[in-house]
C-alpha cells in the first residue's frame, strides 16, 4: 500500500482527465468540472470522511481502503451525492457509488 497522497492524487487526476473532466488542484484536493457539474475530489490513504461541501464528493483511495471509505459514508448518509474509487496500483480502478445515486456522467 502506498504511504503518500501525491501519486493517489495524480492517479486521481488522471482518471477524471480520462473522463473529459478539467481537473484544478487545491492543496491535497482537486476540483474537477465538466458542464454544468463540479465534483470535489478527496485523495485519502487512509479512511476519511470528505468535507460536507458541495453536491458532489468523491473520496478516491487505495483498492483495499476503498469498502471500509464506502461504509462509513454510507453509516453517514450525507445529503450530497458521493462515490469512491478505488485504486489499484496498476491503476485500473472501480467506481462505487452512493446507495439510489443516479449519477451521469
Amino acid at each position: 500500500m502506498a504511504t503518500v497522497t501525491t501519486p493517489l492524487a495524480e492517479k486521481a487526476e488522471a482518471i477524471f482527465t480520462d473522463l473529459g473532466y478539467v481537473v484544478e488542484r487545491d492543496g491535497r484536493e482537486l476540483r474537477a468540472q465538466r458542464k454544468w457539474r463540479i465534483v470535489n475530489v478527496t485523495p485519502a490513504d487512509e479512511p476519511v470522511t470528505p468535507r460536507g461541501s458541495g453536491e458532489f464528493q468523491c473520496l478516491v483511495t487505495w483498492q483495499e481502503q476503498a469498502t471500509e471509505v464506502r461504509e462509513r459514508l454510507q453509516r453517514r448518509d450525507p445529503d450530497y451525492e458521493w462515490a469512491v474509487i478505488g485504486i489499484e496500483e496498476n491503476g485500473e480502478y472501480e467506481v462505487c457509488h452512493a446507495p439510489d445515486a443516479n449519477v451521469s456522467a
